[in-house]
C-alpha cells in the first residue's frame, strides 16, 4: 500500500477512494442561534461563460457555495454527490449553486468533461465575504434566505443524501 501511495499514477485514485469512504456522513446543520449572518454581499465571480455573477443578486435565495480545485482528492471525491444534488435542484430558481475555484478555465472545462459534470463553476474576481473565509478545501457553505450560514463544512461529506435535501428544503421554508 505504501508503495502504491508513492507512485503518482496510483496515489491520486487511492486518495480519492479513501476520501469517499470518509465522506459517508452528511454535514450537520448549525443551530439557528449559533449561525453567523453574512455582513456583506460585495463579491463578484466570473462564470464559465465569462459573465460576471454579482453575489448581491442572490440575496433572498438559498445559496450553496463549494470552494474546490480540480487537483484536490477530497474535492474530487465529493463532486459526484454535488452533481447529483445539483441535478435535483437545478430547476429551482430559489436555490443557487456556486462552485468556486481558482483553477484555470481550461483545467475546469477538461475536468468537467472528463467526469460528465454539469454544475456551474465560477472564479473569484475579488475577496469573498469575511464569513466565508477558509484555509482548506473543500469547504462548503449553505446560506439561507436571510444570509445566515446554516452549514459550514470543511472536508468531504455526503452531499446528496436525504438529510442534505431536507436541510435545503428547510432553508427554502425559512427554517
Amino acid at each position: 500500500m505504501i508503495v502504491l501511495l508513492i507512485i503518482p499514477q496510483t496515489r491520486k485514485p487511492i486518495q480519492i477512494g479513501i476520501h469517499k469512504m470518509l465522506g459517508v456522513f452528511s454535514p450537520s446543520e448549525i443551530k439557528k442561534e449559533e449561525r453567523l449572518t453574512l455582513s456583506s454581499y460585495d463579491w463578484q465571480l466570473m462564470g464559465e461563460d465569462d459573465k460576471v455573477m454579482y453575489f448581491d443578486t442572490l440575496k433572498g435565495k438559498v445559496v450553496i457555495i463549494n470552494f474546490w480545485a480540480t487537483w484536490c482528492p477530497p474535492c474530487i471525491a465529493e463532486m459526484p454527490d454535488f452533481e447529483n444534488l445539483y441535478q435535483q435542484f437545478k430547476n429551482n430558481k430559489e436555490v443557487v449553486f456556486l462552485f468556486v475555484t481558482s483553477d484555470k478555465k481550461e483545467a475546469v472545462k477538461s475536468f468537467k468533461e472528463k467526469h460528465d459534470f454539469s454544475f456551474p463553476v465560477y472564479r473569484p474576481m475579488n475577496s469573498y465575504p469575511v464569513e466565508l473565509e477558509h484555509e482548506t478545501i473543500p469547504r462548503t457553505f449553505f446560506i439561507g434566505r436571510e444570509g445566515e450560514i446554516a452549514i459550514d463544512k470543511s472536508g468531504v461529506a455526503n452531499w446528496d443524501g436525504a438529510r442534505v435535501i431536507q436541510q435545503i428544503e428547510n432553508l427554502l421554508n425559512g427554517e
